[in-house]
């Protein structure tokens, strides 16, 4: 088969991309609680001592959180697109394949900040980890768009929407990260908030953006 016709078939199913997503999606929150590491036995050795042993892991639990909601909001933006997706192909499918591998990051920028909260790379590097998903979601939408993959019932401001949903929130984690400057728990305060107002939040019209 000529190379030129197998990239022109390569990629068609949305259906298998979705699969593969799934499973990498439900792989990287499954280590993210796996990487919380609970007292060892042998350290404690009364109810105060295990109190203050959950206490000190505030900082791994507050890490997972932020990380649970950014793969949850993540998992969704893929999906809607992929939802409204006509037909894959090859780019495509390989940008979405970009799009999973900084998703396979999360984990480890997860447990790097839970174990250096109070360090201003550690958080810059977790911005980074959430910044880089949604440049490549952007992409895909325009890709998509440009080459006339979308569903052709797909209102025509949803296109709009969508792309608009991208670069608000991450315009609001940027600044979000930009607060390490002042504290690094400010800023984690702010980004959750963010987070928990796409996650949770009513519609379109009561929410940020």
């Amino acid at each position: 088969m000529p190379a030129a016709l197998y990239n022109a078939i390569q990629g068609r199913s949305n259906e298998r991309l979705a699969a593969l997503s799934d499973g990498i999606f439900a792989v990287a929150m499954t280590l993210l609680v796996l990487d919380i590491h609970i007292p060892s036995a042998e350290a404690i050795h009364s109810e105060a001592a295990l109190c203050h042993a959950l206490l000190a892991l505030g900082p791994q639990w507050i890490a997972y959180l932020m990380s649970f909601l950014t793969l949850g909001i993540f998992w969704a933006g893929q999906q809607t697109q992929l939802n409204h997706f006509r037909e894959g192909a090859r780019d495509l499918t390989w940008i979405h394949l970009g799009f999973l591998f900084t998703i396979t990051l999360m984990p480890l920028t997860t447990r790097l900040l839970a174990e250096f909260i109070e360090y201003r790379s550690a958080l810059i590097l977790y911005w980074l980890n959430i910044l880089l998903p949604g440049l490549m979601l952007l992409w895909s939408w325009t890709y998509a768009t440009h080459h006339e993959l979308i569903k052709s019932e797909t209102p025509p401001e949803v296109h709009g929407a969508i792309c608009r949903r991208i670069l608000i929130a991450q315009g609001l984690y940027a600044f979000g990260a930009l607060l390490c400057v002042f504290s690094n728990y400010v800023s984690i305060a702010f980004i959750v908030l963010i987070q928990l107002n796409y996650a949770i939040a009513p519609r379109v019209g009561k929410r940020l953006g």
